[in-house]
């Protein structure tokens, strides 16, 4: 008999997470997204897994956890230790939508970049214009940006609207632009190494 998993993930990785289970057949798997805006609060991220977990725990055999540590500065790897579960490695997600080796090469040649994935190119405005306050307070560009150099877009679809939609943020925030695919390879094995494990 198959085990039952959760997979509690972030909202910016919904789609990809539910490509994930579909490629892989994963019938046995529950996704639970949680809002992607957490992102810009990573204080309540934790507090937001814990709660998913005490209500899910009694209902399937395995949690497994779709976050990196985004922020919450190793506090999200204690709590899940008290539970014996674990989450996607890693400080973000970056890192697993394009692989390890090619993003250690892309944050080598120029550590000052900003990253954005597909969804982060579609939300664009709530997340980081809006988000960061930067449509009331256009003079806070300079102490979020100052460090930055370059743009690099994560592509996972081959998409002209989007790649146009990227160079645009990139204009925006006065950064070089540059594109790099990914498509879903590197996210999908960092999700199925941890879940093929418990299929049987």
């Amino acid at each position: 008999m198959t085990s039952s998993v959760l997979i509690i993930g972030c909202g910016a990785l919904g789609k990809e997470l539910a490509e994930s289970r579909r490629l892989n057949n994963w019938s046995h798997v529950t996704l639970r997204c949680l809002p992607a805006e957490l992102h810009n609060r990573p204080e309540q991220i934790v507090p937001a897994i814990r709660q998913v977990i005490d209500s899910a725990r009694s209902q399937f055999d395995h949690i497994f956890v779709a976050y990196a540590d985004c922020g919450t500065g190793g506090a999200l790897d204690r709590m899940l230790a008290e539970f014996g579960i674990e989450r996607l490695p890693g400080a973000h997600c970056y890192e697993f939508h394009a692989g390890s080796k090619p993003f250690a090469e892309l944050a080598e040649a120029e550590p000052g970049t900003f990253y954005l994935t597909d969804f982060l190119v579609r939300h664009f405005d709530p997340l980081v214009r809006r988000g960061l306050g930067l449509d009331r307070h256009p003079e806070l560009m300079s102490a979020y940006f100052k460090n930055y150099r370059r743009l690099v877009y994560l592509s996972q679809a081959e998409d002209p609207a989007l790649d146009g939609q990227a160079r645009a943020h990139a204009e925006y925030l006065g950064l070089e632009y540059h594109r790099h695919r990914c498509g879903y390879g590197p996210f999908n094995r960092a999700i199925s190494e941890q879940i093929v494990r418990w299929q049987s």
